[in-house]
């Protein structure tokens, strides 16, 4: 028999080895201690072969009246589901409570597109601090996610001193399809802006603190979510520069296949998804130097 806290320290440990997502790791490793308090809390069983089906239905209804979104509770299902499949695997219980508990359904939001005036007021808010604009600007010309621009070491950047433009090398991993990104003066010029006082520091990471640590997501999340708000953009997410980059590309006719290429999807079909929610008959004028 294994207490819950052995049970999950014991499934964290499988997941770093695993070479998960940092964030990853995070969410399932909260979402397993939330659901394992909950049933220590309202059963105080203790034992992981102790929990039942219903002891889970417990804990996802305590989410529904707590008012999570059908959207967080089936991320937490899959956490769940992950977990017991780990103790079955592992012989740790000899049924599995969670293979029973069904996704709720709902129905997933049209990704957020910037318009041109709100991706501009962004640029502007965040003009002063360097590195939070070659970060925008990185993010809003390549397209990349905010864990592989977090990844990002000085040496995956090579600039052609010619034409002003350069290419970004988003290494292979196990999260991460590896591939070479163009990047155009814009996103070139504010990087090498930022690196003239980027702080002298032995780690290799691009984005660093002021104390030459690597910048972690959270970090960047914040700081971009604060020049959204000093911007006047509303219900905005740094995601949203990535699905920007996208949509651009879609409505200037790049090929869907490049583009996938480019953004790293696994899947031709997650590009695809775009179209559905893209007016193809709006301005296809823009180019990258524009955005």
């Amino acid at each position: 028999m294994i207490k819950f806290e052995e049970a999950h320290a014991q499934f964290v440990s499988f997941l770093s080895n695993k070479d998960r997502a940092e964030s990853t790791i995070l969410a399932y490793g909260k979402d397993i201690e939330q659901l394992l308090h909950h049933i220590n809390k309202t059963s105080e069983k203790s034992h992981v072969h102790h929990i039942q089906t219903d002891d889970i239905k417990s804990f996802l209804s305590s989410l529904d009246d707590e008012n999570y979104t059908k959207k967080s509770i089936s991320r937490k299902i899959n956490s769940i589901k992950t977990f017991f499949r780990f103790l079955k695997l592992n012989e740790l219980v000899v049924e599995d409570p969670s293979v029973v508990i069904p996704h709720p359904k709902f129905e997933t939001p049209p990704p957020r597109i910037l318009t041109k005036t709100e991706y501009r007021a962004l640029r502007d808010a965040a003009r002063d601090d360097r590195r939070t604009y070659a970060i925008i600007e990185l993010l809003l010309q390549s397209g990349i996610r905010i864990g592989e621009l977090a990844r990002i070491k000085t040496q995956d950047l090579e600039v052609d001193d010619q034409t002003g433009t350069g290419t970004l090398n988003i290494p292979e991993s196990r999260t991460t399809l590896g591939r070479k990104i163009p990047l155009n003066k814009a996103a070139t010029q504010a990087i090498q802006d930022y690196l003239k006082e980027r702080p002298q520091t032995e780690d290799e990471h691009l984005f660093v603190t002021r104390t030459g640590k690597s910048l972690l997501v959270r970090n960047i999340r914040a700081s971009i979510d604060r020049y959204y708000e000093k911007a006047g953009i509303e219900h905005a997410k740094v995601n949203d520069l990535r699905h920007t980059w996208i949509a651009h590309h879609i409505k200037q006719g790049t090929s869907l296949v490049t583009i996938s290429k480019m953004a790293g999807h696994k899947r031709l079909a997650t590009t695809e998804k775009y179209l559905e929610h893209l007016d193809m008959n709006g301005d296809r004028s823009l180019s990258l130097e524009e955005l």
